[in-house]
């Protein structure tokens, strides 16, 4: 299946060449071998090496891209029977978008986890190459101890962690925490086929309260990691709705168990313009039986509540549209309710003895036959005559009614 084709996501290389063919490996070639073919390629290509080179750029990009495809079993199936269009090119082009994001000094890491999903991350490539060339200092860390330490800035201290067979059944917790807050990741690394060690796990430390901390978790049942990135991506999308997006970047981690012998994990040092300050540890999970059920309860919870937002989103929007629906109503009907009043005060107001100039008056209005004597006249203010020759005004309860001899009083 040696053929290209063009594409138009925009982290995807502008022609796809053969997946193979940009890995160098066979087609028979085990997962181990395209492993370790990509990792090389990978760090080769890596833009930590390559600043200001933009075909390094794309060279990465397209190492990712087909490493993407082969390390999955699915993918690697579907693209040897009938090439990229038997691929869900748009799904694929989401999970390489999501290695490409971040800020300044964000680069990528040289690996992908077990499942094949990219990890953005500022690991520098020195720290995965000297990994990856198997030339690092390994400090132990005996089950049950904890080492304290300050790691440089864009730096790694490696530990090797020993479990035995009762160990590695009963579970292993690492875990890091910084009092000074520092801004650290746990990473974990696989033996690779060369004696060196590839990242397969990397974990971001988060604060809470006055400590920064996090920790890795092999208790023989699914754990999950809350995904920033994944978090950021959907509050991005809709920051009004942010709140039901909090819970979207839980995912499951890819290892949750470790058998028995010598374990790889290093502290790197996250902060940008400082060393960090860590305590690591590591902990056999059979003397934490009752906070392992917390755990895997709250985390069940979590699951069940995220479910439960979901729904809760859709009548949520629901009753939002419908309560902006009733909202524009209720200001319409505000408004009409009050030109209603004003017309209907309009037309009291009418009821008044002061009458426009050209309206008749009660006097000419009568055809009783009588005399003038009987209009009405305005007086002053003092209720006298204005200075002119004029009659004094009638009240209206001395006029005579119609059929009446008899004055009102």
């Amino acid at each position: 299946m040696g053929t290209s084709s063009k594409t138009e996501g925009p982290s995807t290389p502008a022609l796809r060449r053969d997946p193979y063919e940009v890995l160098s490996v066979s087609r028979d070639s085990t997962d181990q071998e395209i492993k370790t073919a990509y990792r090389k390629l990978a760090l080769k290509y890596h833009p930590d090496k390559n600043v200001g080179n933009p075909e390094a750029s794309e060279l990465f990009k397209e190492v990712a891209y087909s490493y993407n495809i082969l390390s999955d079993p699915e993918k690697r199936r579907q693209y040897d029977s009938a090439g990229f269009e038997a691929l869900d090119v748009d799904g694929m082009d989401m999970e390489i978008d999501l290695s490409n994001l971040g800020t300044v000094n964000t680069m990528f890491a040289a690996l992908f986890s077990k499942l094949g999903v990219p990890i953005k991350t500022t690991i520098s490539a020195n720290v995965l190459e000297e990994a990856l060339n198997g030339t690092v200092t390994i400090r132990p860390l005996p089950i049950g101890t904890s080492v304290s330490g300050k790691v440089d800035k864009q730096c790694a201290h490696f530990f090797g962690v020993t479990i035995n067979d009762q160990q590695a059944a009963a579970g292993i917790v690492v875990r890091v925490t910084s009092t000074a807050q520092s801004k650290l990741k746990l990473l974990y690394f696989e033996q690779d086929a060369n004696g060196g060690y590839g990242l397969a796990l990397q974990e971001d430390s988060e604060k809470n309260g006055k400590v920064s901390s996090v920790g890795m978790y092999f208790l023989h049942f699914q754990v999950y990691r809350m995904d920033s990135t994944v978090n950021a991506l959907a509050m991005a999308k809709d920051p009004e709705a942010a709140f039901f997006k909090r819970l979207e970047g839980l995912q499951p981690c890819e290892v949750s168990e470790l058998k028995s012998g010598t374990h790889i994990f290093a502290v790197y040092g996250d902060n940008f313009f400082k060393s960090a300050t860590y305590t690591i540890e590591a902990i056999c999970a059979k003397s934490y039986e009752d906070t392992t059920e917390k755990l895997k309860e709250i985390e069940a919870q979590i699951l069940r509540k995220r479910n439960e937002l979901r729904q809760f989103e859709t009548e949520y929007r629901k009753a939002l549209a419908r309560f902006q629906e009733v909202t524009n109503r209720y200001t319409q009907e505000k408004q009409f309710v009050d030109e209603l009043l004003k017309k209907r005060d309009s037309i009291h107001s009418s009821f008044t003895v002061s009458r426009p100039a050209n309206h008749i008056d009660i006097g000419s209005g009568l055809s009783n036959g009588r005399t003038d004597d009987s209009k009405v006249y305005t007086t002053g203010e003092d209720g006298g005559s204005d200075g002119k020759d004029k009659p004094t005004k009638k009240k209206w309860f001395n006029l005579n009614l119609k059929g009446s001899d008899k004055k009102l009083g």
